[in-house]
């Protein structure tokens, strides 16, 4: 069995997602101000597939409401993952899209 874990890395500022100590994914974040604000994420495509990438989100995000500092999805998996899932406790500041 595989053994899948997230875990917070503050050096690299971001949630990492090992599948037996291997990294298989990230989603990066920076903390300004109240806010934690996910930029980017990726899993390796080698782990593709698998779901890594919404047991990554839920994790980081779940994560990041229990800090009390609100949310804001810059990245797109992490904005659509936050359309389609609750995640509790969690404040999101939607950003401001341009004007199309």
């Amino acid at each position: 069995m595989t053994d899948i874990s997230v875990t917070r890395n503050d050096d690299a500022s971001r949630y990492e997602i090992r599948s037996d100590d291997v990294l298989a994914g990230f989603a990066e974040y920076d903390k300004k101000h109240g806010q934690i604000r996910f930029t980017h994420t990726e899993v390796d495509p080698a782990f593709q597939g698998q779901g890594l990438a919404g047991t990554l989100a839920n994790a980081a995000l779940t994560d990041a409401a229990a800090t009390g500092d609100a949310i804001v999805p810059l990245c797109p998996y992490i904005a659509k993952y936050l359309e389609t899932h609750e995640i509790e406790g969690a404040e999101i500041r939607w950003p401001k899209r341009p004007a199309e």
